[in-house]
């Protein structure tokens, strides 16, 4: 990276650890909550890796998806339930305390589990250039099958860490109705997997094979 690359990768970074420092902490109306901290350093940590490991022309694709996209609308449906499981969940720890009764084993336990779900996608995005929002065969930019990394034993890596860590966040925060958003925001990823699975089956070369060798969409050994 140059100068000026390296000044609005770290402004990006910067900026994106504040908003989510403000969508954690505002609503909790306090400071002393050490699993929105952690919450928000995983967060901050892994933008680093994605800021470092991002292919730049998945990050146009990222940013702009190309033509004939299906499911365009899933980041847009998605996005306020996880931002709004995140308010109401600090909202419950912080101030209102309505249902914050998630154990404290269960609660560091769902932390691991959100730690390292998160970490899924950041390592699908770093070994597959192809990682776009939307599903489409991505030929103007030689489109080809990946097998390495987490797709060597997963055919979904960043869904399922999506959709584990979604709710392993949720409850790491330590609010039941935290999680009533993402158990919506899981739907959303299941149904995007059998679509995204078919038609890879149907449009990708050599995907056919790779199901049969690689089994699983998001749980090894279960689905």
């Amino acid at each position: 990276m140059n100068r000026i690359t390296w000044t609005r990768a770290t402004l990006r970074w910067a900026l994106t650890t504040l908003i989510a420092g403000v969508v954690l902490f505002v609503p909790a109306g306090r400071l002393d909550l050490p699993y929105l901290w952690g919450y928000l350093i995983v967060c901050s940590v892994l933008t680093v890796f994605v800021i470092l490991t991002m292919d730049p022309d998945l990050a146009r694709e990222r940013k702009n998806p190309g033509p004939g996209g299906l499911d365009p609308r899933l980041r847009a449906a998605a996005a306020p339930l996880w931002i709004g499981s995140l308010i109401l969940g600090a909202a419950d720890a912080g101030r209102l305390h309505w249902s914050d009764t998630v154990p404290a084993t269960l609660q560091a336990a769902a932390f691991i589990v959100f730690a390292f779900s998160m970490a899924l996608p950041v390592w699908a995005i770093a070994v597959n250039r192809f990682f776009s929002p939307v599903v489409r065969i991505q030929s103007e930019r030689g489109h080809h099958l990946i097998r390495s990394g987490p797709y060597g034993f997963i055919r979904h890596p960043g869904y399922a860490g999506m959709l584990f860590g979604s709710v392993g966040g949720a409850l790491a925060i330590g609010s039941w109705l935290g999680v009533a958003p993402m158990l919506f925001f899981a739907g959303l990823i299941l149904r995007r997997v059998m679509i995204e699975d078919r038609f890879l089956r149907e449009n990708l070369k050599g995907y056919m094979e790779y199901g049969r060798e690689v089994r699983w969409r998001l749980v090894p050994g279960l689905w």
